[in-house]
């Protein structure tokens, strides 16, 4: 699909090339970036560099979903972010702001700070009221596929057939919320949330299946284990492996690279951006 078209509070996200998403992390325990950002001038210079680098939106995510995190109080999640949310819509009133939690009381709060999108890891199946508030809000809802909970996903993960078990998925869950009223939805297979190495890689090859649902599709492989552990090496090492990964992601149909590099993220989509249209 590749292109993407959403109303995001009022505002017209508008693209025929794929866009970038750049991700901060206020958490202590990430993955990669944990306790990285932890003070007003370095978060503001970060996402200063990821909007100049070309990210289209900013993820904001105060609770670490790798597997076997952590997991803090609601309290804690907005005490996290909303201070930081409100600094960074001041600082760059015209970016787009995503809120990536699964809280129905996080994106309430985040909602009445201005923010534009929700992304959320459990699809609304963890609170469900959070697809009232998204609902009401007539915001874009990023849903993603996670097999179980962050704390138990990637115990033996078991599918009959990936790619199909997903789309029935996402199938049963549009239906839902479109009944629901909300309009613009963003897929996320959840390339990481409950899948082995070899199911990641067949959902990344398979990735233009979910064209047939009219979203734009959202893929999320930054640095993640799918390649470091491929290549047995760290987070740290797994830019290159990310590009590569991006790359094949533009080439099935992404609409949106959610990434830590958006520099690298960039030249990527400009590549393949004339790649394409070159007879």
């Amino acid at each position: 699909m590749n292109n993407i078209c959403i109303n995001a509070n009022g505002k017209l996200l508008y693209s025929e090339t794929p866009i970038i998403m750049g991700i901060l992390n206020l958490t202590p325990d990430s993955f990669f970036d944990g306790g990285q950002y932890n003070n007003d001038a370095i978060i503001l210079k970060h996402v200063e560099q990821m909007v100049n680098d070309g990210a289209t939106i900013i993820d904001i995510g105060g609770m670490s979903s790798r597997p076997n995190a952590q997991e803090i109080s609601v309290e804690a999640e907005i005490n996290r972010v909303i201070p930081t949310l409100k600094k960074i819509r001041q600082a760059f009133p015209n970016i787009f702001i995503s809120i990536d939690t699964y809280r129905s009381e996080v994106a309430s709060v985040a909602i009445d700070e201005g923010i534009d999108i929700i992304n959320d890891i459990s699809a609304g199946n963890i609170d469900e009221q959070l697809i009232d508030v998204v609902a009401k809000s007539k915001l874009p809802y990023i849903i993603m596929h996670m097999q179980n909970t962050p704390s138990n996903m990637q115990d033996n993960p078991n599918y009959n057939d990936i790619v199909l078990d997903i789309m029935d998925f996402f199938n049963n869950k549009i239906i839902e919320l479109r009944n629901k009223g909300i309009k613009d939805i963003i897929l996320d297979v959840g390339f990481g949330f409950g899948k082995t190495i070899a199911q990641n890689y067949i959902l990344l090859k398979h990735i233009t299946k979910f064209n047939v649902f009219n979203c734009p599709i959202l893929v999320g492989i930054s640095r993640k284990s799918m390649l470091y552990k491929l290549l047995a090496i760290e987070p740290q090492d797994a830019l290159n492996a990310s590009t590569a990964a991006h790359m094949l992601a533009l080439q099935n149909g992404a609409s949106i690279l959610r990434v830590h590099d958006v520099k690298a993220a960039k030249e990527c989509i400009d590549i393949w951006n004339f790649y394409r249209q070159v007879d």
